[in-house]
């Protein structure tokens, strides 16, 4: 992202896939929640997915399908956040778990795993674990 580049117009190329208006409005907040909340955080578009990175090593990333947000935080999140993901009841694979689009999103659920893979990560010069 260029350092004059608003958030969403960034995004907006991965945004304009997503044909519901709600939904994209959804998922523009979630990006600007993580944006606002991480400002340490850089941010990418790979594999057509919006990501924020840390000293060039992935943190999160998100997707979009028809019925959800789809939050990836890898393996080692997932793992250090799954008792919270079964007791809120939502649904998950070991890479990623799936927000309703019509469940406000869990942001102190997010905002923990995003601080987990921050400190987690933190002599890790690789993009992927």
């Amino acid at each position: 992202m260029a350092p004059d580049e608003k958030l969403l117009d960034f995004f907006a190329p991965i945004l304009g896939r997503i044909s519901d208006d709600e939904y994209r409005a959804r998922a523009a907040e979630v990006l600007l929640w993580v944006h606002e909340t991480f400002p340490e955080l850089g941010v990418q578009i790979a594999w057509n997915q919006p990501m924020f990175t840390h000293h060039g090593t992935y943190i999160i990333g998100f997707s979009y399908a028809s019925k959800h947000l789809s939050v990836a935080p890898e393996q080692a999140g997932i793992n250090h956040i799954s008792q919270e993901l079964d007791k809120q009841g939502i649904s998950y694979t070991p890479n990623l778990f799936r927000l309703p689009w019509t469940q406000e999103p869990p942001y102190e659920l997010i905002c923990r795993v995003i601080a987990f893979n921050i400190e987690d990560k933190a002599e890790i010069t690789s993009f992927w674990r």
